[in-house]
């Protein structure tokens, strides 16, 4: 005897339609184990169902966007930073430490990027711990077919170190770890911050997260990169200093990353109209 109904079915339906879309996309630029390494992401239902509710998850806590979509936004940030580094001899951990390549840093990288959230799908509170026991609990089937021993287990092991160095006091020792954590601080462009803010939360992080119009991530002349952050209100400047610096500062990357922040506010006094971290 059947004990479910067509309106609990096409719900159900409904749910895995909505799970099931979420499709991450990469430049991949022709790295095989990258590519083999996304593919496998976006074959796996329970990887989706995480990220799907960690975004259901950050609704409910009237946060910002934490679904899949930040989960993209992330790893291509990190693939950015990653490859803008590399070009300006910056060498990767997995290639100082264990003699492997930056095609293998970048996937590292984007494991670390893709996974970085899995516990949000648990709760906030310690939601790095959380993801790091998610993602450890995928990360061989992921990585099955495209390592072999020990590489893989070096793989999935630097990838968990860059899944718990984006916690506040992460501390990353590794210069993937130190992308990823940046690189999850970079999503702050316009429209990424304002749920908060149009629901009625007008604190300190709201505001600052809504002042942040555009994230350009460019080539540095002095540095290997440089970050552009565009500010409709002086507001923003918490936002890049106590989320953006807190993440850089006294990381592998500090002295390798500039960051300056324009205020274009005609309706305000330019107490601050260029910050620099």
């Amino acid at each position: 005897m059947s004990t479910g109904t067509g309106e609990e079915a096409a719900l159900q339906g409904g749910l895995a339609e909505r799970v099931g879309a979420a499709r991450v996309s990469l430049p991949t630029r022709g790295n095989r184990r990258l590519e083999r390494l996304l593919a496998n992401v976006n074959d796996d239902p329970q990887i989706k169902g995480w990220w799907h509710l960690a975004g259901v998850n950050a609704q409910r806590l009237g946060m910002s966007d934490h679904s899949w979509v930040h989960i993209q936004i992330v790893t291509n940030i990190a693939l950015r930073l990653a490859r803008l580094l590399f070009r300006r001899g910056v060498e990767p951990s997995l290639v100082a430490d264990h003699g492997m390549t930056e095609r293998d840093a970048e996937v590292v990288i984007a494991a670390g990027a893709l996974l970085h959230d899995l516990g949000m799908a648990i709760h906030r509170r310690d939601h790095e711990r959380f993801s790091l026991f998610l993602a450890s609990d995928r990360l061989p089937a992921l990585l099955d077919g495209i390592y072999e021993e020990p590489q893989r287990t070096i793989v999935a092991g630097e990838a968990l170190h860059a899944v718990i160095s984006h916690r506040s006091k992460g501390e990353p020792f590794t210069i993937e770890g130190a992308i990823v954590r940046v690189a999850d601080a970079l999503d702050m462009a316009k429209g990424r911050a304002r749920l908060p803010f149009e629901a009625g939360e007008t604190n300190i992080h709201s505001l600052s997260a809504y002042a942040i119009d555009e994230v350009r991530i460019l080539p540095g002349r002095e540095t290997a990169v440089r970050v552009e952050i565009a500010m409709s209100n002086s507001a923003g400047i918490f936002q890049v200093d106590e989320g953006l610096g807190t993440k850089l500062r006294g990381t592998p990357l500090e002295r390798h990353i500039e960051v300056v922040a324009r205020i274009d506010a005609e309706h305000e006094k330019r107490l601050v109209p260029v910050f620099r971290l």
